[in-house]
Parts: structure tokens; sequence; C-alpha cells
């Protein structure tokens, strides 16, 4: 399979200093982040919440599809988001809650079939199992 890579360069103090972010397919390429981006309004940068809401979500995404595929079931689309909560913990920050919604697009498929593909999805891609001391990851999945 292979490793998969990303880095980053940071400048300056706490919170004054600043971040670009790299991955090895250049699909960030010193995208920046930094304070007031990720405890602020900064929209101009990112922040590794957003970054491990978004990995989330496409491990989710993909491990729904190929579990429809594998049950037989063509996805013909799927939209998924995902919320991830940064809580002040002690001194330090923990994230607590990632909250998934999908809405997919499955012909053939009932609804109790879909759930269960999905809560299964949600339990075993491997972000999901890499996340497993969140404390809470909810699952809403509407069938369109």
């Amino acid at each position: 399979m292979g490793d998969k890579s990303a880095s980053v360069h940071w400048e300056g103090r706490g919170v004054k200093g600043e971040g670009k972010i790299s991955t090895e397919t250049g699909a960030l390429r010193d995208y920046p982040y930094g304070f007031a981006s990720r405890f602020g309004d900064d929209r101009h940068g990112s922040n590794p919440e957003e970054i491990l809401g978004a990995a989330l979500a496409a491990c989710f995404t993909m491990a729904f599809s190929f579990a429809c595929d594998k049950a037989g079931l063509a996805t013909t689309a799927i939209d998924t988001t995902a919320s991830v909560r940064l809580s002040k913990h002690g001194d330090g920050f923990v994230i607590d809650l990632i909250a998934l919604k999908m809405q997919a697009t499955v012909p053939g498929i009932d609804d109790a079939k879909f759930q269960e593909i999905a809560a299964t999805a949600k339990r075993d891609c491997p972000l999901s199992k890499a996340l497993a001391t969140v404390r809470e990851i909810t699952l809403v999945a509407t069938l369109r």
C-alpha cells in the first residue's frame, strides 16, 4: 500500500506563529494555518480539525461506497460532511465529537439495509479506527 505523507513548516512563537501545510500529492501546498484560522474567524487558512474532518468524511464515504458495491448495490452519489469539535480540557484541548452527515443515492436499497451498511462503514473505515479515542463519532445517514 505504501505510506502517505504530509508536512508542516512553522515560523514564529505560539499564537503569533504561522504554519504551512503540504501533502505529498500537492493537494495542499504551503497552505497556511495558525491561531486565527484555528481558534478565530480567519478564513484564509486551514486548521487541523477541518483537515481531520475532511479525511474522515472521505474515508467513510469510500468505505460506504465499497460496502454497497460488495453487496451488489451501486452508489450513484454520496455527499458527506464532518463537523469536528475541539473542546477545552484542563490546560489543553481535546477533540470530543465528530458528527458525520451523509446523504446518498443508492438505487434498489431499502432504508434498513442502507443504515446497516452506513453504520458498518463508519465503524470499519481506517480513520474511524484511528480515531477510537474520540469520545463520540455520530452519523446521520439519509437515503435520497
